[in-house]
């Protein structure tokens, strides 16, 4: 797919390819060769030593385009290709599906159901789709986490999966963490920067303002896919998604990968969260200053508490869309607060000039 949209000769290389492997045998002589066309190299962090190489052959022939990297991101790769390519390269984060890409064929609740990942949210059979999920998750824990440097038991590691997925969009406990797992706190922010690197969970940040409110200061923890989550939780079918007490939880985060896959550049999200009780899930901040707040709620009727009135006048009087799943109709809850749809909400991010 990527090959028929750039306008130049490409060549495809996988790592895990044992001919494209011997292709690499000579791999400067390779791309020295090659330096008219594109190379997509993917795969890259089963051969990292390439990416120092790719230093010397680039100096040869400086002009843009003539290589796209492809692969998992280990804390130790991202290190050594941000050292190595300084000033040479841009890195491009590839999100899950997002809803604007499947519409008007899918409805947002198959894909907060089944998750982002093409293959098993593109499976009509749910057994399939939850099975192929099953895999995966296996299959990255046991062998790509490793391949990424992370030399942990997988029991560990599966352990930690796990309590990240009952701690979902909760302030992260490093210490409870710790104690459960049976290892140093140092470990396990270790383990976690190597999930949030390998795409599996996000930590959100907190917002701090100037105001002398005692802050919450740790972030916020999510599994980032939520069709990830539901198979850790096993929950296979719409049915099974309905009777989860965590839906809540689910659906925030959902919303929040959604709106964060379509950020613009000089746009950040955080969460914002006082000792007293304000409160907004998320916080969308351009450059330094605050936007917009967003509080995600599933029920359609909505309970609004003080807190949120209040975080948005902590945060200068910022406009706060509550974000319900299919409200039939915007209003204002007050002169700050907005209800809206999951739907509708993109056209507000659009207007704000947030995605």
């Amino acid at each position: 797919m990527l090959k028929k949209q750039i306008p130049k000769e490409t060549i495809y290389l996988d790592l895990e390819s044992d001919e494209d492997l011997e292709k690499l045998k000579q791999a400067e002589q390779y791309f020295d060769q090659r330096v008219d066309k594109l190379l997509i190299i993917d795969e890259i962090q089963r051969s990292p030593a390439l990416i120092r190489l790719l230093r010397s052959v680039i100096d040869k022939s400086r002009h843009n385009g003539r290589f796209i990297i492809l692969g998992s991101a280990s804390p130790e790769l991202l290190t050594q290709s941000a050292e190595s390519l300084a000033g040479r390269i841009a890195y491009l984060e590839l999100h899950p599906l997002v809803f604007q890409e499947i519409k008007p064929t899918y409805h947002f609740d198959d894909l907060w159901l089944k998750g982002g990942f093409p293959t098993s949210f593109l499976q009509a059979d749910l057994m399939l789709s939850f099975e192929m999920r099953i895999q995966f998750i296996h299959t990255y824990l046991e062998r790509e986490l490793p391949i990424l440097g992370l030399s942990a038991s997988p029991i560990i590691l599966r352990n930690l999966i796990r309590m990240v997925a009952h701690s979902q969009g909760q302030i992260v406990n490093y210490t409870e963490l710790s104690n459960s797992l049976g290892v140093e706190i140092n470990t396990v922010k270790r383990y976690l920067d190597y999930f949030e690197n390998a795409f599996l969970i996000r930590r959100l940040p907190p917002f701090f303002t100037n105001s002398k409110k005692r802050l919450v200061k740790s972030p916020k923890i999510f599994i980032r896919d939520t069709g990830i989550l539901h198979t850790l939780f096993n929950l296979e079918t719409r049915e099974d998604l309905d009777g989860f007490n965590g839906k809540g939880n689910s659906w925030e985060s959902f919303v929040i990968q959604q709106v964060m896959a379509q950020l613009r550049p000089n746009v950040s999200a955080y969460f914002y969260r006082t000792q007293d009780g304000s409160e907004l899930d998320m916080v969308l901040v351009r450059g330094v200053e605050p936007v917009l707040g967003l509080e995600i709620k599933y029920s359609n009727a909505p309970k609004i508490s003080k807190g949120t009135t209040l975080a948005s006048q902590d945060l200068g009087h910022i406009p706060i869309l509550v974000v319900t799943h299919s409200v039939s109709e915007d209003y204002d809850y007050n002169t700050l607060v907005r209800i809206t749809s999951f739907e509708r909400l993109f056209d507000y991010l659009i207007t704000y000039r947030l995605i």
